[in-house]
């Protein structure tokens, strides 16, 4: 049959059947895109516009694919972590129809969506109990209201009444958990004998916020977390970025997952999706009484992680049981660990493949994790041309695929550090297009 048609079986002759003709989704768009116009003249809109180029934009998704040759490896416009090949199949497997989400397959009996994860966080963790929510802020506010809701006190360090991304700040964080805030210490010093006066009857957690997006540096103090767990108060720890590779020096100054466990914190919170490698994710793992109160508490149902997330979590944590698979497999700390010699190889094709020069840059790790560290490595700088630095940006940005590199010094770098080598091929093809 070689130069025919392949034959269609049933599944996808009805697929192909239901599309909408050419003529409909003509007139559907142009009827979109003209309304859009109409409505803009009305206002007094005098610009001129391509009407067809609008239109064929109407066609294009609105969530596209981007290669990211910014150096930023957890970038979180970019949407933070990419998934391994793993989790990629895991999440395609589980979107195919229906699964045991919820679900005992042993017994028939209803399950929880809990138990796909938790059993690899606790392997993973040395935690007594584990569930995931939809993403790290959920999982602080969970933890908030599980342990020191209904009034009850939170004695927080004031040198870590932070916030983060979003507009997301641990006061507000506490007053929606339900619980009362109490500051202890200053702002750049806080000592174990600030939470020992603060704690009294009322007293139902202490929290440790990790700065994620910056330092404080110079005279400074702040309780580590196996005194702050001797107080015998129960203490709940977000510790940001999930590192559970603790063993790379990289890493050396994220708090580990498994330190928090071992010192006997009730509640570790962390993301998914930065350095643990995987989707957008809470994580919660600790003691087994205070993972019962988190399950159990209203807002568990309203911040819960869905199939799609979930599949790609498990398949993620089931990568680190092997910690140099991890490192392979794991698009971050692939990124993060890539030699030298295959920066320079990757940074040299894609200069020869661009026109454009290599030149010595620095990387970053992103996502709020570890800003003072700084990545060196190359980078392939390109020249303006005549329509200038901007123009060249935005053309590759609104491609297919985009392109996101960052202008320096007048120069538009592009850093393989974020780009894998088939990326990198494709950045250059982009490049050429939008020089042609």
């Amino acid at each position: 049959m070689s130069g025919q048609e392949p034959v269609a079986g049933g599944a996808a002759r009805d697929a192909l059947r239901s599309l909408p003709s050419v003529d409909k989704l003509a007139i559907a768009v142009a009827r979109a895109t003209l309304a859009e116009r109409r409505a803009e003249l009305l206002g007094g809109a005098e610009d001129e516009v391509d009407l067809l180029a609008r239109a064929h934009d109407r066609l294009r998704p609105s969530l596209r694919r981007v290669l990211n040759a910014t150096g930023v490896v957890v970038h979180t416009n970019l949407g933070r972590a990419p998934l391994a090949r793993a989790a990629r199949q895991a999440v395609a497997r589980t979107a195919r129809g229906y699964s045991n989400l919820e679900l005992d397959l042993s017994t028939g009996a209803r399950g929880s969506r809990h138990v796909h994860v938790e059993r690899l966080l606790c392997e993973l963790t040395g935690a007594e109990g584990a569930l995931a929510v939809n993403n790290c802020a959920a999982a602080v506010l969970l933890a908030a209201a599980a342990l020191a809701g209904g009034g009850r006190e939170l004695v927080v360090s004031r040198g870590q009444l932070i916030e983060i991304g979003g507009a997301f700040r641990i006061p507000e964080v506490v007053m929606q958990a339900g619980a009362r805030l109490i500051e202890v210490g200053t702002t750049n010093r806080t000592r174990l004998g600030d939470y020992t006066a603060a704690i009294g009857p009322q007293t139902g957690a202490l929290l440790r916020a990790h700065a994620s997006n910056f330092r404080m540096i110079g005279f400074v103090e702040q309780v580590e977390i196996e005194p702050l767990c001797s107080l015998g108060v129960p203490v709940i720890d977000d510790v940001g970025s999930g590192v559970l590779a603790d063993e790379l020096k990289l890493l050396a100054e994220e708090p580990p997952v498994r330190r928090s466990v071992r010192a006997g914190v009730a509640l570790v919170c962390f993301s998914g999706d930065k350095l643990l490698g995987g989707p957008q994710a809470g994580v919660i793992v600790g003691q087994r009484a205070a993972i019962e109160a988190a399950r159990v508490h209203p807002l568990a149902r309203a911040v819960r992680i869905d199939k799609l997330s979930l599949a790609a979590l498990e398949a993620t944590l089931a990568l680190y049981h092997d910690p140099e698979l991890a490192r392979r497999e794991l698009p971050v700390l692939a990124m993060l660990t890539a030699s030298e010699a295959e920066l320079d190889r990757r940074a040299r094709v894609l200069a020869r493949a661009t026109g454009g020069e290599v030149v010595a840059s620095t990387a970053r790790v992103g996502g709020g994790a570890l800003p003072l560290l700084e990545l060196p490595g190359p980078a392939v700088a390109l020249d303006a041309g005549p329509a200038g630095i901007d123009a060249l940006a935005a053309t590759l940005r609104t491609g297919e695929p985009a392109v996101i590199g960052r202008i320096h010094q007048g120069r538009l770098l592009l850093d393989p550090r974020t780009l894998t080598d088939g990326e990198a091929e494709e950045a250059a093809s982009a490049v050429r297009a939008a020089r042609a």
